[in-house]
């Protein structure tokens, strides 16, 4: 008897998926002997590990800490989150226009699957934060890159492709220390981005997971407490801590119900517990916002010490600014590959991002993304100088 040997299906989409070249590079970069500015990790030193486990022997003390929850998510965190939104977006916010998400990596994946059909126009911006052009390849959407400078996406250049005609369904930017350029969108182009939305009817997209982290302490008002077609996704990851899993999205309602449905079929619900955890700290102000100082200035003095490094031994190379996040972006001189020079870097005990696994349409093979975050200012320079070694050919 013939047994057909039929190929196992996958949908024709995953052809336009790309994988992720940080999470690969995970498992490169988890080597003792490799110090790591790949990933985006928070820096384990600094993540509150016993303030969590008070929080969690607190809330393992209600028996609905270990059931099933609300789609829409825990409504004591829900409640917390709104009071947090108020504060950011500068107008009142209910509870119940907070949903509940399993970081908010997940909040995109929904918004994209709740909003887009095949073919649609999104804009991106370029360098595009990865997890993005995933998301929206997923989705079957056409991808419509805009530049990104010193002060943000070009809005400009976005106003300029609307009037010619140009009709994306979402605009998504991650407006506040941007991944992987690290700049954060000025006030005047948030603005300007907000009434564009109004007049062409598409919905922002705003990413801002690092928001909190300004090393001044102020964050930026956010481009949703200018209009009211925009999706704010926000998350605790690098603010608490990434295995909570806890993030959150606000924006209009009809996107909200939406999505919930499509929770509804993907995971029911997200962890009781840790959504309860998380309510108990952001919600305990005092210690939220003196761990939050302590964020501040460790990211701060290790931002100097990389872009210190950075100036001193790669001479030629341009680094971004750094006021606040994970992030800076180095552009190294024309015919420099990255990508190419990764294996040796890897051999020599430093770990990165090309800059191409982050363009929209090929390109940016000269820069690279840079975590500054994970490690104290003593392994950055130690980091630095194995990368100028590679780079430069120079020993240091």
């Amino acid at each position: 008897m013939t047994v057909t040997q039929f190929p196992v299906p996958v949908s024709s989409r995953m052809a336009a998926v790309r994988g992720s070249a940080i999470r690969d590079l995970l498992t490169l970069t988890a080597r003792p002997d490799v110090i790591s500015l790949a990933g985006g990790l928070p820096a384990a030193d600094l993540l509150p590990r016993a303030r969590i486990a008070e929080a969690v022997a607190e809330a393992l003390t209600d028996p609905a800490a270990v059931q099933y929850g609300e789609t829409a998510g825990s409504a004591r965190l829900r409640e917390v989150l709104a009071a947090h939104e108020s504060a950011r977006q500068h107008r009142p916010l209910q509870a119940g226009e907070v949903l509940v998400t399993s970081g908010s990596q997940q909040a995109l994946d929904l918004v994209a699957r709740a909003t887009l059909d095949a073919g649609d126009p999104v804009v991106v911006e370029d360098p595009a934060y990865v997890g993005a052009l995933q998301v929206f390849q997923a989705a079957g959407a056409r991808l419509v890159p805009v530049p990104v400078d010193a002060a943000g996406m070009r809005v400009d250049e976005l106003a300029d492709r609307l009037a010619a005609g140009l009709r994306p369904r979402l605009v998504h930017t991650v407006s506040t220390f941007h991944n992987p350029r690290g700049v954060t969108l000025s006030d005047p182009r948030r603005r300007e981005l907000a009434r564009l939305a109004d007049r062409y009817g598409f919905l922002v997209v705003e990413d801002d997971p690092y928001g909190l982290l300004a090393f001044d302490g102020a964050p930026p008002v956010p481009v949703a407490a200018h209009g009211t077609r925009v999706v704010r996704l926000g998350s605790a990851s690098k603010v608490l801590a990434p295995a909570l899993r806890v993030g959150w999205l606000t924006g209009p309602a009809e996107v909200r119900a939406a999505v919930e449905r499509l929770r509804q079929g993907a995971d029911l619900c997200g962890s009781t517990l840790t959504q309860l955890v998380a309510a108990e700290l952001l919600a305990d102000t005092a210690w939220f916002d003196a761990h939050l100082a302590r964020l501040r200035a460790a990211g701060a003095a290790r931002a100097a010490a990389f872009t210190g490094a950075v100036a001193e031994l790669l001479p030629g190379v341009t680094c971004s600014a750094a006021t606040g996040g994970m992030f800076c972006w180095l552009e190294f001189p024309a015919g420099t590959d990255t990508a190419a020079a990764l294996p040796a870097a890897l051999e020599a005990g430093v770990g990165f991002v090309p800059g191409s696994a982050f363009a929209v349409d090929g390109g940016l093979e000269s820069a690279a993304r840079c975590c500054f975050a994970s490690h104290p200012e003593g392994v950055l320079r130690t980091a630095v100088q194995r990368l100028a070694a590679v780079l430069t050919g120079r020993p240091t």
